[in-house]
């Protein structure tokens, strides 16, 4: 069971070398829901990536009456013809935030949806009032009953909709749900990250009327159906962040493939200020690390700022900076559970709020720590990378469930990870 799994890792192993960047998590699990709004032929979507939270989903699917085959090693199709009921009812939905994506997907497709309030790592209050407002204003009655979210609406009829906050699960939600509505629908304020374009852009695909994705204002025009496709999903910009902030914490000199370096230009501008080299390909940024990194002032925001799910990584190599780092986080305020464990292995940091202050120290120094959340237990492997002696981490369901074979990766660029009972 992976409960009873963890990490032993031996510090102070440079990486070196270069490695292929999986698939998008976020927006895998927006596409996967997207296609089943698919009112004829089949969806394949390559490029998923092998992560727990993407098989989840599958199996979700598969319990709606869909049928999914792998097709490739990283391909799937994606047959929804059969899918014939509109009750999301089962533990699996439970499992992870993303399950909300099937509020929108079912009421895109039936006009109706019961789906469990959706689950997730624990980084703070995560409501989702803004995906609601939008079903609302589209012509959606909504109640919670013991734990389900029901929503029923005779029209879906387009509106113009303005998110309090940017949010992108509201923003990609709000897309699926208006996509075969009556009329346009308006979406104010939305979210820009990547795999909201990537979501318009595959619901394009299918036949959908979608402009402004990328931008803060997005006009979908509803069509009557859409129709199966073959599309590719984006590299994982924070896949790709980790391992950028993994090679600048080891003093390392790694090459990133299957990148788009412009969805990475936050956390490069980050490295760069503290003194790492970043050199960008085409497709591909090289990373060379220096022997001690730069503090810096830092702040999440939404894309195209930092990204709030690089603050716990690049945390643990603020730890060893040379002189104090401030780390703002203004989207989640649970986001700082790692920072005890860090403490366990030396580290100097001191929240307040939303507001975590580092004194960096000349090394971390091995423990035993335990990941909290997906974000937090890609810290851990960091600060596990650049102790001194071994850190044991447990928790790494969490990990497994947003990276991919992310310690077979890690040894393949000279890291020493094992992975135990």
């Amino acid at each position: 069971m992976k409960e009873l799994e963890k990490f032993i890792i031996e510090g102070g192993k440079r990486l070196v070398g270069s490695i292929p960047i999986s698939g998008a998590k976020n927006a895998a699990l927006a596409l996967l829901p997207a296609a089943m709004l698919a009112d004829e032929g089949v969806c394949v979507l390559e490029n998923l990536p092998d992560i727990d939270d993407v098989k989840v989903f599958i199996e979700i699917i598969r319990q709606l009456g869909g049928k999914v085959d792998r097709i490739g090693d990283y391909t799937f199709s994606i047959d929804s013809r059969n899918v014939s009921s509109y009750k999301c009812k089962s533990d699996d939905v439970k499992k992870m935030r993303a399950s909300y994506y099937l509020l929108g997907a079912m009421l895109g497709k039936f006009k109706k949806a019961e789906v469990y309030y959706p689950g997730g790592c624990n980084i703070g209050v995560r409501p989702i009032d803004q995906h609601i407002k939008g079903f609302q204003a589209l012509g959606a009655k909504v109640v919670t009953e013991h734990g389900v979210i029901k929503m029923y609406a005779d029209r879906l009829i387009g509106s113009s909709i303005y998110l309090d906050v940017v949010s992108v699960g509201a923003t990609i939600n709000i897309m699926l749900a208006a996509c075969k509505a009556e009329g346009i629908t308006v979406i104010e304020n939305a979210a820009k990250e990547p795999h909201v374009v990537d979501v318009a852009n595959f619901l394009n695909s299918m036949g959908a009327n979608i402009k402004g994705a990328g931008t803060d204002v997005i006009r979908i025009k509803g069509v009557n159906r859409l129709k199966g496709c073959t599309y590719t999903v984006i590299p994982d910009q924070i896949e790709a962040g980790t391992f950028m902030i993994a090679a600048a914490a080891t003093c390392g000199d790694v090459t990133l493939k299957n990148v788009i370096p412009k969805h990475l230009t936050s956390i490069t501008a980050k490295l760069v200020e503290m003194g790492v080299k970043v050199e960008e390909g085409a497709d591909s940024v090289r990373v060379l690390g220096v022997a001690k990194p730069k503090a810096i002032n830092l702040k999440t925001l939404p894309y195209p700022g930092f990204p709030t799910d690089l603050q716990q990584p690049m945390t643990s190599v603020l730890a060893v900076a040379d002189g104090r780092s401030i780390v703002t986080e203004s989207i989640f305020e649970g986001r700082f559970k790692h920072v005890d464990e860090l403490k366990r292995m030396g580290a100097n940091i001191k929240v307040e709020g939303r507001m975590a202050v580092i004194d960096g120290i000349p090394k971390l120094s091995g423990a035993q720590v335990c990941a909290s959340d997906l974000r937090a237990g890609a810290a851990l492997i960091i600060a596990g990378l650049i102790a001194d002696g071994y850190t044991e981490v447990s928790g790494i369901r969490h990990i497994d469930r947003g990276y991919e074979n992310i310690e077979k990766k890690l040894n393949s660029l000279g890291a020493n990870i094992k992975r135990v009972k």
